[in-house]
Protein backbone atom coordinates (compact mmCIF):
# COMPACT_ATOMS: atom_id res chain seq x y z
CA UNK A 1 0.00 0.00 0.00
CA UNK A 2 2.30 2.52 1.14
CA UNK A 3 4.21 2.52 -2.55
CA UNK A 4 0.51 3.57 -4.10
CA UNK A 5 0.16 6.33 -1.09
CA UNK A 6 3.84 7.74 -2.40
CA UNK A 7 2.63 7.50 -5.87
CA UNK A 8 -0.71 9.37 -5.12
CA UNK A 9 0.92 12.27 -3.09
CA UNK A 10 3.52 12.48 -5.47
CA UNK A 11 0.62 13.03 -9.07
CA UNK A 12 -1.07 15.30 -6.43
CA UNK A 13 2.55 17.28 -5.88
CA UNK A 14 3.35 17.31 -9.27
CA UNK A 15 -0.30 18.72 -10.78
CA UNK A 16 -0.02 21.22 -7.68
CA UNK A 17 3.42 22.72 -8.60
CA UNK A 18 2.44 23.00 -12.47
CA UNK A 19 -0.95 24.91 -11.64
CA UNK A 20 0.79 27.26 -9.14
CA UNK A 21 3.47 27.80 -12.17
CA UNK A 22 0.52 28.73 -14.58
CA UNK A 23 -2.79 29.44 -13.14
CA UNK A 24 -2.17 32.09 -10.82
CA UNK A 25 -2.90 35.03 -13.38
CA UNK A 26 -6.20 32.94 -13.64
CA UNK A 27 -7.25 32.25 -10.64
CA UNK A 28 -6.68 35.88 -9.79
CA UNK A 29 -9.08 37.22 -12.59
CA UNK A 30 -11.43 34.93 -11.44
CA UNK A 31 -11.80 35.90 -7.79
CA UNK A 32 -11.77 39.47 -8.91
CA UNK A 33 -15.10 38.57 -11.66
CA UNK A 34 -17.13 36.90 -8.90
CA UNK A 35 -16.15 39.62 -6.33
CA UNK A 36 -17.25 42.21 -8.35
CA UNK A 37 -20.70 40.14 -9.53
CA UNK A 38 -21.21 39.64 -5.80
CA UNK A 39 -20.06 43.64 -5.06
CA UNK A 40 -22.77 44.89 -7.75
CA UNK A 41 -25.55 43.09 -6.55
CA UNK A 42 -25.78 39.73 -9.19
CA UNK A 43 -25.49 35.89 -8.13
CA UNK A 44 -23.18 32.94 -8.67
CA UNK A 45 -24.95 29.81 -10.45
CA UNK A 46 -22.55 26.95 -10.72
CA UNK A 47 -22.58 23.53 -12.33
CA UNK A 48 -20.93 20.15 -13.04
CA UNK A 49 -21.30 16.43 -13.15
CA UNK A 50 -20.69 13.93 -11.06
CA UNK A 51 -17.82 14.83 -8.82
CA UNK A 52 -18.04 18.27 -10.65
CA UNK A 53 -21.35 18.18 -8.84
CA UNK A 54 -20.44 17.86 -5.84
CA UNK A 55 -17.46 20.63 -6.48
CA UNK A 56 -20.33 22.85 -7.40
CA UNK A 57 -22.45 22.24 -4.31
CA UNK A 58 -19.41 22.83 -1.90
CA UNK A 59 -18.63 26.02 -3.11
CA UNK A 60 -22.19 27.14 -3.03
CA UNK A 61 -22.29 26.40 0.37
CA UNK A 62 -19.29 27.84 1.60
CA UNK A 63 -20.54 31.36 -0.20
CA UNK A 64 -23.90 31.02 1.08
CA UNK A 65 -22.79 29.70 4.50
CA UNK A 66 -18.90 31.06 5.59
CA UNK A 67 -15.83 29.78 4.45
CA UNK A 68 -14.00 31.09 7.56
CA UNK A 69 -15.49 33.97 8.47
CA UNK A 70 -18.08 34.67 10.32
CA UNK A 71 -18.58 38.35 10.22
CA UNK A 72 -19.73 38.66 6.21
CA UNK A 73 -23.38 38.03 4.83
CA UNK A 74 -24.20 35.28 3.29
CA UNK A 75 -23.68 35.47 -0.65
CA UNK A 76 -26.36 34.66 -3.31
CA UNK A 77 -24.75 31.58 -4.93
CA UNK A 78 -26.95 28.36 -6.53
CA UNK A 79 -25.86 25.09 -7.14
CA UNK A 80 -27.87 23.71 -10.70
CA UNK A 81 -26.71 20.34 -9.35
CA UNK A 82 -28.94 20.32 -5.91
CA UNK A 83 -32.55 20.16 -6.81
CA UNK A 84 -33.69 16.48 -8.00
CA UNK A 85 -37.05 17.39 -9.00
CA UNK A 86 -35.37 20.34 -11.39
CA UNK A 87 -32.83 17.72 -12.72
CA UNK A 88 -35.14 14.76 -12.99
CA UNK A 89 -38.17 16.39 -15.00
CA UNK A 90 -35.81 18.70 -17.25
CA UNK A 91 -33.86 15.43 -17.96
CA UNK A 92 -36.73 13.71 -18.22
CA UNK A 93 -38.68 15.83 -20.49
CA UNK A 94 -35.67 17.96 -22.89
CA UNK A 95 -32.69 15.65 -22.37
CA UNK A 96 -29.98 15.37 -20.35
CA UNK A 97 -27.45 17.68 -22.37
CA UNK A 98 -30.21 20.57 -21.10
CA UNK A 99 -30.03 19.75 -17.63
CA UNK A 100 -28.13 23.09 -16.46
CA UNK A 101 -28.85 25.60 -19.87
CA UNK A 102 -32.92 24.92 -19.09
CA UNK A 103 -31.78 26.16 -15.36
CA UNK A 104 -29.98 29.01 -16.41
CA UNK A 105 -32.62 30.18 -18.60
CA UNK A 106 -34.74 30.34 -16.17
CA UNK A 107 -32.37 31.63 -12.96
CA UNK A 108 -29.81 33.38 -14.31
CA UNK A 109 -30.04 37.55 -14.76
CA UNK A 110 -28.01 39.97 -16.82
CA UNK A 111 -24.84 40.58 -14.72
CA UNK A 112 -24.72 36.97 -13.29
CA UNK A 113 -21.95 34.53 -12.80
CA UNK A 114 -21.83 31.59 -14.26
CA UNK A 115 -19.14 28.95 -13.10
CA UNK A 116 -19.14 25.61 -14.90
CA UNK A 117 -16.65 22.74 -14.00
CA UNK A 118 -15.64 19.60 -16.20
CA UNK A 119 -12.74 18.48 -16.01
CA UNK A 120 -12.56 17.37 -19.45
CA UNK A 121 -13.69 20.59 -20.65
CA UNK A 122 -16.32 19.65 -22.82
CA UNK A 123 -19.39 17.97 -20.74
CA UNK A 124 -22.48 18.70 -23.34
CA UNK A 125 -24.79 20.19 -20.28
CA UNK A 126 -21.93 22.46 -19.01
CA UNK A 127 -21.16 23.52 -22.71
CA UNK A 128 -24.63 24.49 -23.19
CA UNK A 129 -25.15 26.18 -20.38
CA UNK A 130 -22.21 28.06 -20.58
CA UNK A 131 -23.88 29.05 -24.58
CA UNK A 132 -27.31 29.85 -22.97
CA UNK A 133 -25.92 32.55 -20.30
CA UNK A 134 -22.70 33.55 -22.28
CA UNK A 135 -24.57 36.64 -23.53
CA UNK A 136 -25.92 37.77 -20.95
CA UNK A 137 -23.69 36.55 -18.28
CA UNK A 138 -19.70 36.59 -17.05
CA UNK A 139 -18.66 32.97 -17.52
CA UNK A 140 -16.13 31.07 -15.34
CA UNK A 141 -15.08 27.62 -16.56
CA UNK A 142 -12.86 25.22 -13.93
CA UNK A 143 -11.52 22.20 -16.55
CA UNK A 144 -8.48 20.32 -17.74
CA UNK A 145 -7.35 18.54 -20.80
CA UNK A 146 -6.72 21.86 -22.26
CA UNK A 147 -9.82 23.02 -21.76
CA UNK A 148 -12.04 21.63 -24.44
CA UNK A 149 -15.29 23.62 -25.90
CA UNK A 150 -14.97 25.96 -22.41
CA UNK A 151 -11.79 27.44 -23.84
CA UNK A 152 -13.94 29.33 -26.55
CA UNK A 153 -16.76 30.14 -24.24
CA UNK A 154 -15.44 31.13 -20.93
CA UNK A 155 -14.21 34.68 -19.73
CA UNK A 156 -12.23 33.28 -17.33
CA UNK A 157 -11.26 29.34 -18.16
CA UNK A 158 -9.03 27.67 -15.89
CA UNK A 159 -7.43 24.71 -17.45
CA UNK A 160 -5.41 21.90 -14.80
CA UNK A 161 -2.62 21.46 -16.36
CA UNK A 162 -3.45 17.10 -16.36
CA UNK A 163 -5.12 14.91 -17.99
CA UNK A 164 -5.78 12.71 -15.19
CA UNK A 165 -9.40 13.42 -13.94
CA UNK A 166 -8.79 13.31 -10.03
CA UNK A 167 -5.74 14.99 -10.01
CA UNK A 168 -7.69 17.75 -11.97
CA UNK A 169 -10.26 17.41 -9.52
CA UNK A 170 -8.00 18.38 -6.55
CA UNK A 171 -6.92 21.39 -8.25
CA UNK A 172 -10.53 22.23 -8.82
CA UNK A 173 -11.31 22.13 -5.54
CA UNK A 174 -8.14 23.97 -4.26
CA UNK A 175 -8.89 27.28 -6.43
CA UNK A 176 -12.69 27.01 -5.02
CA UNK A 177 -11.41 27.45 -1.54
CA UNK A 178 -9.38 29.91 -3.00
CA UNK A 179 -12.05 32.22 -4.49
CA UNK A 180 -13.85 31.61 -0.86
CA UNK A 181 -10.98 33.07 1.06
CA UNK A 182 -10.73 35.89 -1.37
CA UNK A 183 -14.52 36.72 -1.69
CA UNK A 184 -14.34 36.00 2.48
CA UNK A 185 -11.85 38.60 2.54
CA UNK A 186 -13.27 40.94 0.57
CA UNK A 187 -17.00 41.41 2.38
CA UNK A 188 -15.37 40.93 6.17
CA UNK A 189 -14.09 44.06 5.47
Amino acid sequence: MKPVIETEFGNHLQTFEKSRETLLPDIERACETAINTLDSGSKILIFGNGGSAADAQHIAAELIGRYHSNSRRGLPAIALTTDTSALTSIGNDFGFEQLFSRQVEALASPGDLLIGISTSGNSGNVVAALEQGGDYCTTIGLSGNGGGAMQQLCDVNIVVPSTETPRIQEMHILIGHIMCEMIDRHFSQ
